[in-house]
């Protein structure tokens, strides 16, 4: 079916996007208190935040390109990103033995002990900025949420 076809009368078009507004404004919001509390407590980004996220649930490290996969980044970004958190001692950057144009980063125990200081308090942030919320609500949420993400896989576009 054509995506005009889809669309053609649908009786909740403006809901869905206001819906989507929503979701966008929520999201950014959330996002920069995140970024402005990262800076403020710990004088870090949340691109460099999130390496160390994915790092740590890796605990043999990653690839670059398996890196900036995950991440949803190019690789430029990611090597940028890594430089500095190398020259920080955050994490390590090796030549895999196969192939040396392959590199893996890993991350020290310094980056490790690091970041889960920083996911403690940026877990406390996000409970606090949605504490307002009921564990019903949260539920109710999670759930509509889940039906948004199927409804976007199936869409087709």
């Amino acid at each position: 079916m054509a995506l005009a076809e889809k669309l053609e009368g649908a009786p909740h078009s403006k809901q869905s996007l206001r819906l989507w507004l929503r979701l966008l404004t929520c999201a950014t919001t959330i996002e920069k208190k995140a970024r402005a509390m990262l800076v403020e407590r710990f004088a870090t980004t949340l691109p460099r935040f999130d390496v160390l996220a994915a790092l740590d649930r890796a605990p043999d490290g990653l690839t670059m390109g398996a890196l900036s996969g995950q991440l949803l980044v190019s690789n430029g970004n990611v090597t940028a990103i890594v430089a500095r958190l190398v020259a920080d001692g955050l994490v390590s950057r090796t030549q895999e033995r196969g192939d040396r144009r392959v590199l893996r980063v890993k991350l020290t125990a310094r980056g490790r002990r690091d970041f889960r200081l920083f996911a403690a308090e940026h877990e406390r942030w996000i409970e606090c900025l949605l504490g307002d919320l009921g564990e019903g609500e949260v539920q109710q949420l999670l759930a509509g949420l889940a039906r948004v993400k199927t409804s976007i896989e199936r869409s087709g576009l």
